[in-house]
């Protein structure tokens, strides 16, 4: 994700530092970029052109203090591991100028207990960006009881002159909305698979060639909003007190993690993965995203 993130801020003008634990990891970060930059100028969502200028924005940093010495934005994205953040967030603290905005790519964890290890909690937010980066343009902003409008402002404005589309959740929540939105559908789905109503493959040929493709033009409260609200009552008073609601991990899941079937990494999981059909998926999943942003975006990197 870090590297990611780097590329947009690059490709947009931005001078940025990329900071890691090792020489090599930046390296491989900086290959990445560069990767990444030239499969975007292949399916011409990026100029040929535009390669090495945004490439030479980014700097590799292996000491911290000097990378956020005089910094305007940091933008942290490490293990969600609430300790390590804190630690982060405390020396960032330290080292940055007071007007330095701190930011976290923490899907999860929340803003207010970030800022709680700084002097500046105003100055302190979570921009949760959606993997990758460089091709989903959503920024969930998050705000906490102490930080600043003008922070957030900021921050919003920032986001789209790089061409992300950012959103404020207006209170700090466990998962924020995209993450709270897809474990609701993710809960139903293995509901549906331990109830034995359809296969894993079946519920995701429904959700592929079903309504998942209305969600990449119109959202929830859109499309219910031209069935007709009447009708979706109706619909939720019949369906709502059958759906899942267990506040207990699946069965399901749980079972395949004891078992170390934990998908693509392991090779088992509920498909058996390959090489090959992990890469094929991959491919699918990047060229349908490149796809969707020049049609329901437009060509935000050119």
């Amino acid at each position: 994700m870090g590297h990611g993130i780097a590329l947009e801020f690059a490709l947009a003008g931005f001078r940025v530092r990329l900071n890691d634990l090792s020489q090599e990891i930046l390296r491989e970060a900086l290959n990445r970029v560069r990767s990444n930059l030239e499969m975007l100028e292949r399916v011409g969502v990026v100029a040929a052109d535009q390669i090495e200028p945004a490439i030479s924005n980014i700097s590799p940093a292996g000491d911290l203090s000097e990378t956020v010495k005089d910094t305007d934005l940091v933008v942290e994205a490490v293990f969600e591991d609430m300790e390590l953040k804190r630690e982060l967030f405390a020396a960032f603290d330290r080292y940055c100028p007071p007007h330095t905005i701190l930011a976290s790519n923490s899907s999860t964890l929340m803003p207010g207990t970030l800022a709680a290890a700084t002097t500046r909690p105003e100055r302190v937010l979570v921009t949760h960006y959606f993997n990758p980066p460089f091709l989903l343009p959503l920024v969930e902003v998050v705000r906490h009881e102490l930080v600043s409008d003008e922070t957030v402002s900021t921050v919003v404005q920032l986001l789209e002159q790089i061409g992300k589309k950012p959103v404020v959740v207006q209170r700090e929540v466990p998962g924020f909305i995209g993450n709270r939105l897809q474990m609701a559908l993710f809960r139903e789905a293995l509901s549906l698979v331990e109830e034995g109503v359809a296969t894993p493959k079946d519920i995701d040929t429904v959700v592929k060639t079903g309504f998942g493709r209305r969600y990449a033009a119109a959202g929830p409260f859109e499309i219910w909003g031209l069935a007709g609200w009447d009708l979706i009552e109706v619909v939720a008073k019949n369906l709502l007190p059958d759906l899942a609601r267990s506040r207990e991990l699946s069965k399901l899941l749980t079972e395949r993690v004891e078992r170390g079937e934990l998908g693509a990494k392991s090779a088992k999981g509920f498909y058996s993965w390959t090489p090959e059909s992990i890469e094929e998926l991959k491919t699918a999943i990047g060229r349908s995203l490149i796809a969707i942003s020049k049609e329901v975006d437009g060509d935000k990197m050119s």
